[in-house]
């Protein structure tokens, strides 16, 4: 059973950054594809961004963090992370990481939830003045 557990939300002010951390327990991530995906208040839950396997695949940025957000992962730690820069009011959400758990899996882009099957349980991002 796989774990994943996000880390790194707060309080930040317009044009600041924040690094968010998904780490997972239970498996290694290398060989699946993570996303990050958000959710505000009263809103539907949108795909930020995606990283495939190691195997190869796309990386996906949803077009309003394109430029600002980068997607990467540490092996050694077993960690994605989303580095988020530039941020705007708009930004803020619940983050939350997911994975799918086919091996040598690929990102969607037309779709970033399709296939994710494990979900973590979210980190506030709030950006605010």
């Amino acid at each position: 059973q796989v774990q994943l557990v996000e880390s790194g939300g707060g309080l930040v002010q317009p044009g600041g950054s924040l690094r968010l951390s998904c780490a997972a327990s239970g498996s290694t991530l290398d060989y699946y594809a993570i996303g990050w995906f958000r959710q505000a208040p009263g809103k539907e839950r949108e795909g930020v961004s995606c990283i495939s396997s190691v195997n190869g695949g796309p990386t996906y940025y949803a077009d309003s963090v394109q430029g600002r957000f980068a997607i990467s992962r540490d092996v050694a730690k077993n960690t994605v992370y989303l580095q988020m820069n530039s941020l705007k009011a708009e930004d803020t959400a619940v983050y939350y990481c997911a994975v799918d758990s086919q091996y040598g899996s690929t990102c969607s882009i037309v779709d970033p939830s399709y296939g994710m099957d494990y979900w973590g349980k979210g980190t506030l991002v709030t950006v605010s003045s």
